[in-house]
């Protein structure tokens, strides 16, 4: 069975599935570009570009570290992956 470190690091955990993008990643940019808008963070490897699941969560990190919002605390990573699979169904959305 192959190790899950997103389990470990929440750092690690992808938040935009589709484009395998980590939330580190997400973070270091918002630190380092300071986007006026969360829709920017496409910039940062397409995240949220794709089916969309990803986009409240990214507004909320885009808060929290632009504009001192809440701290933000994403699902652990099998849920997180659920309740996007549940969005797709309820959209609609084919993804395997």
């Amino acid at each position: 069975m192959p190790h899950d470190h997103a389990a470990e690091d929440p750092g690690d955990q992808h938040i935009c599935v589709c484009f395998h993008v980590p939330r580190r990643k997400v973070e270091a940019y918002c630190r380092r570009e300071r986007p006026r808008v969360a829709s920017l963070l496409s910039e940062c490897l397409g995240a949220g570009s794709g089916c969309g699941w990803c986009v409240p969560f990214l507004r909320a990190l885009h808060a929290q570290i632009c504009e001192a919002g809440d701290a933000v605390e994403l699902p652990p990573h099998e849920e997180y992956l659920r309740r996007r699979k549940q969005y797709h169904k309820e959209k609609g959305i084919e993804r395997e």
